[in-house]
């Protein structure tokens, strides 16, 4: 009899050596039975819950065509879905092909009953056991796992040895283009052009993918995107969902979490808000006074020859309008713009400025948007 060989080690191992190992002990039983090897299917760090494994496939196809045997380390090899293992062994027993494990021997349906019903128990006990370490983790202000761009992964381990899990530190290049992602957006740009602008300048985005919207912007309820993950600001939320198997197509569907399942740690950042020192005040007391002094310089720096043409430019973008008034035999000149504001406030008046020069008088009217926002000194 023709025998082949499955093996597989799941991501959970993470041991390369492991599929060697099924291979050998397998191909020994092959020997003692006389069969004739033919070759082994291997899929590496791929989970026995999802049937959607190339070599396991291409298992499944060969058999389908050929008459042979299958010899795997366990049932779990192949399988550790229920549903998934029933209908392997249907498969198989239409074709002609039976089923050996080094635990069990031959496949039956007492096997399949069996062991299914105990690999499916056995994947929502470590399902289980694995959520209650996440959510540990967390509870002592660590993070619950998955990459996040700003952050690298530290490798830990305690005094036997172990590995510490949770542990993360900034990454200062990605860091730099999340709040640059931040200024941009605060200043009006939208998402979409945020993200053209990083992928010109062939920045790279988390998992080294290319920026979209939805990265930057991502989900606000579910705290997706660059823009609404609130780790940025020091607040750790774990809990927001849960993933569920498509059994149709077999990939991970995520389901919101009530909000008051959430687990959340804003660890550290409300202590230092506390302790920070009283902001000081964001302009000088006598900032008006040095402007006043510039502006007075500003007569010799215009006569400069090197910069009349310069500084004239500059000056006419800051006059928006200038009325000519014709007044009891006078000419009344109101000059309207940031430039009158400027000048009033080098003469120190909140108001409007009126001043009488070889029979002209000209009145400065600060521009719109100007007053509020400088008259204030």
């Amino acid at each position: 009899m023709i025998a082949v060989i499955y093996a597989r080690y799941s991501s959970d191992l993470q041991r390369e050596a492991s599929i060697e190992d099924q291979i050998r002990l397998c191909r020994k039983r092959i020997e003692h039975e006389g069969w004739e090897y033919l070759h082994a299917y291997a899929d590496r760090a791929l989970s026995g819950a999802s049937a959607l494994r190339p070599a396991y496939q291409s298992l499944l196809e060969d058999a389908r065509r050929g008459q042979f045997a299958i010899v795997a380390e366990a049932l779990d090899r192949l399988s550790r879905d229920q549903e998934d293992v029933a209908g392997l062994f249907k498969r198989l027993r239409f074709a002609g092909v039976r089923l050996f494990t080094l635990a069990e021997g031959e496949i039956s349906e007492l096997h399949v009953g069996l062991k299914g019903t105990m690999n499916a128990l056995f994947l929502k006990d470590l399902a289980q056991k694995v959520r209650r370490g996440l959510e540990g983790r967390v509870r002592h202000g660590r993070f619950g796992g998955g990459l996040c761009f700003g952050y690298d992964v530290i490798r830990e381990h305690d005094t036997r040895g172990e590995p510490i899990r949770g542990g993360r530190e900034i990454n200062q290049a990605e860091a730099a283009v999340v709040g640059r992602i931040f200024a941009e957006f605060a200043a009006g740009k939208s998402p979409r052009a945020i993200a053209h602008r990083l992928n010109s300048e062939d920045i790279t985005g988390p998992h080294g993918k290319n920026w979209g919207p939805s990265t930057i912007y991502g989900n606000w309820r579910r705290g997706t995107g660059v823009l609404n993950n609130e780790l940025y600001i020091g607040k750790l939320v774990w809990n927001r969902q849960s993933f569920i198997k498509d059994p149709a197509t077999g990939k991970r569907q995520a389901r919101p979490n009530p909000s008051d399942e959430w687990i959340t740690r804003k660890r550290g950042l409300v202590a230092e808000v506390k302790q920070a020192p009283a902001l000081r005040p964001r302009l000088h007391p006598k900032l008006a006074d040095l402007y006043r002094q510039r502006v007075d310089r500003l007569h010799e720096e215009l006569n400069r020859t090197e910069l009349r043409s310069e500084a004239a430019q500059a000056l006419r973008e800051l006059i928006d309008e200038v009325r000519l008034i014709p007044e009891a035999g006078r000419l009344e000149i109101e000059l309207l713009g940031d430039l009158a504001g400027i000048l009033a406030l080098s003469a120190d008046s909140k108001k409007p400025v009126t001043e009488d020069r070889d029979g002209l008088q000209i009145t400065l009217v600060a521009g719109i948007g100007f007053e509020p926002m400088t008259f204030r000194l």
